[in-house]
């Protein structure tokens, strides 16, 4: 997706510039109340917008694994449950912040995913915004890289690090 915006100099004669803008699903610590939520706003990053809440319109597995209690989406379609997140809007520069943090792609891979559409927001770049169940693409992170017994951990529909599932996430500033 292409999001126009318009420079202008001091002599006021004002250009058309692209600026391209990519669609990511969140549903781990990036979202609104999780620990690393606070990166998807740092400016040193790059832009992020809130667009929408969505799930996933097949079954993955989102479990929460190693010594660090991160959750994991594993790029298993078909398993699972249906995963509830956040789609935002991204710059290249927070693209490929996101993309360092997330560890691409040894750790996670970014893949495009079909989503639903629970709740739209933001802004649509002039065209309509999605009605609620409508579908729409987005990348998300996911893995194929995971150890043998993940896909049997518990699944989970929704990651809250504060959850009840009582596995403490280890920030990255806490992990030795």
């Amino acid at each position: 997706m292409k999001v126009r915006s318009v420079l202008c100099a001091a002599s006021q004669v004002c250009l058309p510039s692209l600026a391209h803008m990519t669609h990511v699903f969140v549903y781990g610590t990036l979202k609104k109340g999780q620990p690393n939520y606070y990166r998807m706003f740092d400016s040193a990053n790059g832009k992020a917008e809130f667009l929408a809440s969505a799930c996933t319109t097949q079954k993955y597995p989102l479990v929460i694994a190693n010594k660090y209690n991160i959750p994991f989406l594993l790029n298993i379609p078909g398993q699972g449950r249906r995963v509830q997140g956040e789609i935002y809007k991204v710059d290249d520069p927070m693209l490929k912040f996101l993309d360092a943090f997330e560890g691409v792609p040894t750790m996670y891979q970014r893949t495009l995913v079909e989503l639903e559409v629970k709740e739209w927001v933001g802004d649509a770049g002039g065209e309509k915004k999605p009605a609620a169940g409508s579908k729409v693409e987005a990348f998300v992170y996911s893995t194929t890289t995971y150890e043998p017994e993940w896909p049997s951990l518990p699944n989970y529909e929704s990651y809250d690090s504060y959850g009840d599932h009582g596995l403490q996430y280890v920030t990255r500033e806490g992990r030795d």
